[in-house]
């Protein structure tokens, strides 16, 4: 009998891991200092679009920080998971990505205290693709992919507990 091989635009793989920060004023730079030392690569700082003023939040505000890793996203994303010792909720996952915040930076391994920015926390959000995804994203020559190309939650969890060896709880 023929083994059945593995459709190849079926593989699933990690496109981005983004660490966001959500601050203003003094504890935005604080924030700005602690991606650059998790990543090593030079956080962009969000402005805001809106005006909510029970938050003291008008546009042009700068109210985030934000850094983006493709390269080497695996070893960070197994880092950030050992500082929730790997364990999502389902709630967490979502069609094509799953988010989660670690609430003390020094929870993650190979991290010390940093006196001049305290304690903080930060969000981790996770976006996976399949092969073939960059023909709905490019600009020319822009083509239609089907339904079946997104990732499910069901796949996501399956991917994430063979791999990276991830528990989730809830339902």
């Amino acid at each position: 009998m023929k083994e059945k091989i593995e459709n190849p635009m079926r593989k699933i793989k990690i496109e981005k891991v983004v660490l966001s920060i959500g601050a203003k004023g003094e504890e935005l730079e604080k924030g700005v200092r602690l991606l650059k030392i998790i990543t090593g690569k030079k956080p962009a700082k969000m402005k805001s679009k809106k005006r909510i003023p029970a938050l003291e939040v008008r546009p042009g505000l700068e109210i985030g920080v934000v850094v983006t890793i493709r390269k080497n996203a695996e070893d960070l994303l197994k880092r950030m998971l050992a500082a929730i010792d790997n364990s999502l909720k389902r709630k967490q996952v979502v069609e094509n990505q799953f988010s989660f915040g670690i609430s003390e930076y020094i929870e993650i391994p190979g991290m010390e205290f940093q006196r001049d920015i305290g304690i903080m926390g930060l969000d981790v959000t996770v976006v996976l693709k399949r092969t073939g995804r960059r023909i709905r994203m490019k600009k020319i020559k822009r083509g239609k992919v089907s339904k079946k190309q997104s990732i499910s939650k069901e796949e996501i969890i399956k991917f994430m507990e063979e791999k990276f060896n991830t528990e989730f709880k809830g339902k």
